[in-house]
């Protein structure tokens, strides 16, 4: 099959089915992350930042290049969560800067030059680009695509089956260049995720939409019995008041459904509201149907209903008028100096920081990053010049880093890894100092913090010296493993032997997941005993995976 150039209708598809199929798949890249610990995400980050890009491509009104171009990289900006779902946005915008010059059709030198923009701004994304990454299998895609691009009536079928294959090699590499993915015995998550994408673009372009993907089976056999990660549980409170997309919230009933009405056109109907608005509710039966549906057009969603049957209890309310009262009460408050917004999983951890007067907590952590787009609207509604950020892990800075693009606030990104260092760095802060005394204060307490976790293995594995098996009880510190056991607190316990040192002067334990409030004072009891030169304190933080996480200053 001959396919000269792409054009936009077929662009459309490709990112439509890209992100399908790596929706499809993510529990698979997650799978490949290196830690045998339960909340690898990588799949997750990059499927959510390519279903946001997704949507804007399917709110598009027409097949224009350019415009298509815009709505995939505005959606993946917005959507993008995690370390991977940042540099894939990133790849995407390199390539749609490229692709939207072209005015009705793509090239295959379109489609190399797009590649090798997208490899640019996505290794400036990251201050320390490291190879074996994604990085890699997105530079050497892109060399091959540059290699077959020189060829004379080039195939776009040919050429991406060429770029396939020479990023299939470049994920084989990934374990040799990075030596953790050789310890672990796994290839780049974000590599594999990549390479599902452009797989899902050619099945597109070949009609082969519903192929779904295979792979081996000891890979398969890592992730059976493990929970995947539940993205429908992340709900932070950050409603935007500057647009709103569907102005009419709409819910009636309908009622005395028509004798001919069968429960797939419930379903049919349901769909026909989701074509026209978000936020669609429609449960019940051929007795009764609730409705509910953020839209701007009420009437046609009614005019649906009746083709079922009787409209009962309509109530229609106008989302604009209650935005222009909000956002005018907030217009009215005068802004203050500084705000602070923080990051963290567990209702304990959240009161915590709100106790230290942080003004917005996002929800979040290992296995839900916020997109950047989740923490430029927590920063919007704090009404304050300069906005203090506490991603308190290591993967969701890059997706602060780029909140900065799309927030109207000044945001100064705090690089805590972890959320006794943001606690710390909290505590640092004096609304008397300038935004760089804050900051240097803030660094400063941010690295005075030793850290330790204690979590379970999902898989067999031998890493960092351990043999592990599924469930073993393991303790982690920075990067590594340090410690593994049968119980949480003889491990805990460990971490605490290994990290304390003649400064340590503090020792505080978090306890969450199934850690009773006895067996956590206990231990504290215990290390108090150890070391009774030091404080030693517990607070419930109720954080999700991990049984302990432990702060020691």
């Amino acid at each position: 099959m001959a396919l000269k150039t792409i054009n936009g209708a077929a662009l459309r598809k490709m990112i439509l089915n890209g992100a399908k199929l790596l929706d499809n798949n993510k529990q698979h890249v997650d799978s490949l992350n290196v830690f045998p610990v339960p909340d690898g995400d990588t799949g997750t980050n990059m499927s959510l930042t390519l279903i946001s890009a997704a949507k804007e491509v399917t709110a598009c009104p027409n097949n224009n290049i350019d415009a298509l171009c815009e709505a995939v990289s505005k959606g993946a900006l917005r959507g993008a969560r995690g370390n991977s779902g940042v540099i894939t946005s990133q790849i995407l915008k390199g390539m749609t800067m490229v692709l939207s010059g072209c005015s009705e059709e793509i090239t295959v030198k379109d489609l190399a030059a797009a590649m090798d923009k997208g490899v640019e701004i996505a290794y400036k994304a990251v201050t320390k680009p490291q190879e074996g990454t994604i990085l890699t299998v997105i530079r050497m895609m892109s060399e091959q695509a540059a290699k077959y691009a020189k060829r004379a009536n080039g195939n776009v079928l040919d050429f991406f089956t060429s770029v396939l294959k020479a990023g299939e090699e470049a994920l084989k590499l990934t374990p040799e260049l990075l030596p953790v993915l050789k310890k672990a015995g796994v290839v780049d998550a974000g590599g594999r995720g990549l390479l599902i994408v452009f797989q899902g673009f050619y099945n597109s372009l070949t009609g082969n939409e519903e192929v779904n993907l295979d792979f081996d089976d000891s890979i398969r056999k890592a992730t059976e019995g493990r929970p995947a990660n539940n993205y429908e549980q992340f709900h932070a409170d950050l409603t935007s008041l500057d647009s709103i997309e569907f102005a009419y919230c709409t819910e009636f009933f309908v009622i005395n459904l028509k004798p001919e009405a069968k429960e797939s056109d419930i379903d049919v109907f349901r769909n026909r509201l989701m074509e026209i608005g978000d936020c669609v509710l429609v449960i019940g039966d051929l007795s009764m149907v609730k409705v509910h549906v953020h839209t701007n057009n009420p009437g046609q969603a009614l005019s649906y209903a009746l083709e079922l049957g009787e409209l009962d209890r309509i109530k229609i309310e106008n989302m604009l008028e209650q935005n222009r009262v909000l956002l005018a009460h907030r217009e009215e408050t005068e802004l203050k100096p500084y705000g602070m917004v923080s990051v963290c999983s567990g209702e304990g951890m959240a009161s915590i920081f709100k106790d230290l007067m942080v003004d917005e907590i996002i929800e979040g952590g290992q296995t839900m990053n916020p997109s950047a787009d989740d923490i430029a609207s927590a920063c919007d509604k704090i009404n304050a010049t300069d906005i203090f950020v506490f991603p308190n892990n290591k993967n969701i800075i890059l997706a602060a880093e780029q909140a900065k693009e799309i927030s109207k606030r000044n945001i100064h990104v705090v690089k805590t890894t972890n959320v006794p260092q943001g606690l710390s760095a909290v505590l640092a802060f004096n609304p008397q100092d300038s935004v760089d005394d804050n900051l240097e204060s803030m660094e400063e307490a941010r690295e005075a913090v030793k850290v330790g976790s204690v979590t379970f293995a999902v898989r067999k594995t031998s890493i960092d010296g351990f043999d592990l098996e599924e469930g073993d009880i393991i303790g982690l510190s920075d990067k590594s493993i340090i410690a593994k056991g049968s119980d949480p607190e003889s491990v805990a316990m460990e971490i605490v032997d290994s990290l304390i040192d003649d400064d340590i002067s503090t020792i505080t334990l978090y306890y969450g997941y199934k850690t009773k409030e006895d067996d956590a004072n206990a231990l504290t009891e215990k290390i108090a005993e150890k070391y009774p030169d030091c404080d030693v304190d517990a607070h419930n933080g109720g954080q999700a995976l991990y049984y302990y996480i432990i702060a020691l200053e």
